[in-house]
């Protein structure tokens, strides 16, 4: 009797290892595949904030104007855009951007 309590107890608790060292290792498996994502987002993350910060720099855009436009472009202020919106046949304009100055 004894020695069958040994035998059952002996199986049981390898069952047991197997089945946690296999849920163990999908976890595992889970955890690594979620971290290479990661990775590989964080590194897209950082080519296209570079890419922004370089070509959007106010100097690029000069230099890209000088190179790619000659004089084809010129600056214009933003306080001279206007809005129109056309309602039962009328036209209506207001202001692009709200009035900045005090009254």
């Amino acid at each position: 009797m004894r020695k069958l309590i040994l035998f059952l107890s002996i199986f049981f608790l390898i069952i047991f290892t197997t089945i946690t060292k296999k849920t163990t290792k999908e976890i595992e498996k889970e955890i690594y595949d979620i971290k290479e994502n990661l990775r590989i987002l964080k590194d897209k993350y950082e080519m296209v904030l570079l890419e922004f910060n370089y070509l959007s720099s106010p100097e690029k855009l000069m230099q890209y104007q000088i190179k790619y436009f000659e004089n084809e472009l010129s600056e214009v202020d933003i306080n001279n855009f206007k809005k129109i919106f056309l309602k039962k046949n009328q036209f209506r304009i207001e202001e692009f951007i709200g009035s900045t100055k005090n009254d």
